[in-house]
């Protein structure tokens, strides 16, 4: 079999994706800033590359809620005050709480193994120390229990209010102590879905939801006029 050559818009797409999960380490890192403009050929010049795979891959990230662009003024690291933080966290734990209780109507023992090897996993990223990949495999275990709500408007919801704490959230996890403690959260409501108690699935995520809240407040670095 003849080998053909991936097209020209094949590489850009990966090309794009590759600049997309440079820019997110960049932001999850700190050095691009909560407001802070960027520039299309500044970053074009530093990655190496023309501006259309950053043009590309800001709108991927504008997505994920990671950025933001303003006409005429450009895009820039999205910015969110706290106050906006602890409204967006309440909303989102009701949500995931009533997520949690539909989906002990809909979970298998298919389910059971992903919910195991996500829990699995998200050990060794704390182990590891690696806040990185924790914090992507806590996204998955949170979306996992939103399919199994079965409502589809919830999960688009809930997704929305993720996007919007996506740079409070990302640096709270850190700390290995933050991580496990998550993670053992985590395991409450894995445990209370599969054995089929909705109550107890119900207070166990709003719970960890808040707790989230009130860890993160406890960790901002200067003080904020409820």
């Amino acid at each position: 079999m003849a080998f053909t050559p991936p097209s020209s818009s094949a590489r850009s797409a990966v090309l794009s994706q590759t600049v997309a999960s440079e820019l997110k380490r960049l932001i999850y890192s700190g050095e691009f800033q909560p407001g802070e403009r960027l520039s299309e050929a500044a970053l074009a010049a530093r990655m190496g590359t023309s501006r259309g795979p950053i043009r590309e891959a800001m709108k991927v990230l504008a997505g994920l809620g990671l950025l933001t662009s303003v006409p005429n003024k450009g895009v820039s690291v999205r910015q969110l005050s706290v106050r906006d933080m602890i409204e967006v966290y309440e909303l989102r734990a009701l949500v995931f709480a009533y997520a949690a209780e539909r989906a002990c109507e809909h979970f298998s023992e298919k389910h059971a193994a992903q919910f195991e090897q996500l829990l699995s996993q998200m050990d060794e990223a704390c182990a590891a120390n690696d806040g990185t990949t924790y914090y992507e495999l806590n996204l998955s275990f949170h979306e996992l229990i939103l399919d199994l709500s079965g409502n589809h408007r919830a999960k688009q919801a809930y997704d929305d209010y993720v996007k919007e704490l996506h740079l409070f959230r990302r640096k709270y996890f850190n700390a290995s102590g933050n991580m496990r403690r998550s993670n053992a959260e985590h395991r409450k409501i894995y445990e209370a879905i599969a054995s089929a108690n909705p109550k107890k699935a119900w207070v166990a995520a709003q719970r960890h939801v808040l707790g989230g809240k009130s860890r993160l407040l406890s960790t901002l670095e200067e003080p904020w006029v409820g």
